[in-house]
């Protein structure tokens, strides 16, 4: 019998090919290095020979977003991670370099990682490194073992990281000090090596609109910490001096725009930094900022915007006498911010009867304002004028006034009671005439049945009344007897029994 054996054909030869070859294109497009294998979301660079001089990064010059991981070991030629290589993988969650020849980590590193959480620097050749580059980023591990550090006071920071929460187990990282000694990070001692502190001179910032005020900042620390201040937002001209101790910042002619913005004094130095931090309230008068005519939601509403610090009391004025509030027009305030309170003036089924001109005056201490609105709700029944305005009515719950009561009872204005207890009131009548109508016409109708009840044109009439029997007792005798037809027939009684 003749064996036949399939030969690999040309057709499967030409795919494999191809295959290679995409591959190769891919892999080249993410600018993968020979001792590196890449995927879409990984990086993987494992191989010593030939190796890599330095951290890989995408030939195309865009931020990198998919790659989560990288992993280098056994780079003996890797000796520095510097600004902007790391940055192209923005997205990039977990770093680990070891068993290389790591030896320095540039203080802008990982700026643009901000996604970073786990980074593994562990059997390398680092004999210092700064916290700088590690400082802005919410790592849950920095695992730094078998490297051989200086006893310094530039690696204090690591000691201080590991007492902090990070670290459920104490690494064994060692250091080396002058005498060529190896000792435990968590016994080293430097002197004059220690966190900052800072504390500002007032935490309680208050000031005038239009006023200056001048805040300072006294530091220690060692090494003598740098000092900055954290000016987020500030519209107020502002400035400041670091050169001194206590450091000063003075801001002029403050806005109200600035209220409630917080002031940070940062100390820092190679141990670490701190951050002591202080609202600004500034106090103003009202300003009304917007008014509007009225919408119909729920309710009517005259929509308005005030300013103010402290907390503005609302008067309304209808037709330039003063509104009483009520529960069918009120101020209702639906959102505050910082010193911002947006609300309306709230009417319930307002008519023809309500239109004319409502003034919103704001008040404190420090001043007033106030906005005129016209106002038209309906047209006056009749006129020919346009359609009568009747907006559904929908019940909902409203924050009260957070602005206090507004209410004034002198000069008082209510709007006509259009309510449904006026068309209850209506339906209770008729329907009160209406029984009464009833009992009376039933009442007529028994008077006549009694009256021409003994004149029947079935000829029942009664001849004489039965003596000692009452009338009621001779109609019941008289209907004992009926013939079939169903006619009441009357038998005479003897008046002498």
């Amino acid at each position: 019998m003749v064996s036949w054996r399939r030969r690999p054909g040309p057709g499967l030869a030409r795919l494999w090919g191809l295959c290679c070859l995409v591959l190769g294109c891919w892999r080249g497009a993410l600018g993968c290095p020979a001792s590196c294998r890449c995927s879409s979301w990984r990086i993987w660079c494992s191989e010593p020979v030939p190796g890599i001089t330095s951290f890989p990064v995408p030939q195309r010059s865009t931020e990198d977003d998919n790659v989560t991981e990288i992993y280098i070991a056994n780079q003996r030629k890797l000796e520095s991670i510097n600004d902007n290589e790391v940055g192209f993988y923005v997205g990039l969650k977990n770093l680990t370099v070891v068993d290389s020849g790591l030896r320095f980590v540039s203080r802008q590193a990982f700026v643009k990682n901000i996604n970073l959480q786990y980074i593994n620097l562990s059997r390398n050749k680092l004999s210092s490194l700064s916290k700088k580059p590690f400082r802005h980023l919410g790592l849950s591990d920095l695992i730094l073992v078998d490297n051989p550090f200086k006893c310094s006071c530039e690696i204090m920071w690591i000691k201080k990281f590991q007492e902090t929460k990070f670290y459920t187990e104490a690494q064994d990282i060692y250091c080396v000090d002058d005498s060529n000694k190896r000792i435990a990070l968590m016994d080293m001692k430097v002197p004059n090596c220690d966190l900052p502190s800072a504390n500002l001179s007032n935490y309680n910032i208050t000031v005038v609109e239009g006023k200056s005020i001048t805040l300072y900042c006294d530091t220690t620390g060692g090494p003598p910490p740098n000092v900055s201040w954290v000016l987020t937002n500030l519209v107020s001209n502002h400035e400041s001096d670091t050169s001194k101790n206590p450091a000063s910042l003075t801001i002029k002619n403050v806005s109200s725009m600035d209220s409630g913005l917080w002031i940070s004094c940062v100390a820092e130095n190679i141990v670490g930094e701190v951050q002591t931090s202080a609202e600004l309230t500034v106090f103003f008068a009202p300003n009304i900022t917007f008014i509007e005519s009225p919408t119909p939601d729920h309710h009517w509403c005259i929509p308005f915007t005030v300013k103010g610090n402290p907390k503005p009391t609302l008067q309304w004025f209808y037709e330039g006498a003063i509104l009483n509030e009520s529960e069918y027009i009120c101020t209702k305030i639906h959102v505050i911010n910082q010193s911002e309170y947006h609300g309306c003036l709230q009417l319930d089924n307002p008519t023809h009867l309500n239109n004319g001109a409502y003034t919103l005056l704001a008040k404190n201490e420090y001043g007033e304002d106030e906005k005129r609105v016209d106002a038209h709700f309906m047209s006056v029944p009749g006129d020919g004028s346009g359609p009568i305005v009747d907006p559904d009515v929908y019940e909902y719950e409203t924050t009260p006034n957070d602005l206090g009561d507004t209410t004034n009872n002198s000069n008082q204005i209510t709007s006509p009671d259009v309510s449904n207890k006026e068309n209850e009131d209506s339906i209770t009548v008729y329907v009160v005439v209406g029984i009464a109508a009833l009992v009376c016409t039933g009442l007529v109708i028994m008077l006549i049945i009694l009256k021409f009840g003994r004149h029947s044109k079935f000829g029942m009439k009664v001849h004489g009344e039965v003596k000692g029997v009452g009338l009621v007792d001779q109609i019941w005798l008289s209907l004992q007897d009926c013939d079939n037809e169903g006619f009441v027939l009357f038998h005479k009684i003897p008046l002498d029994g």
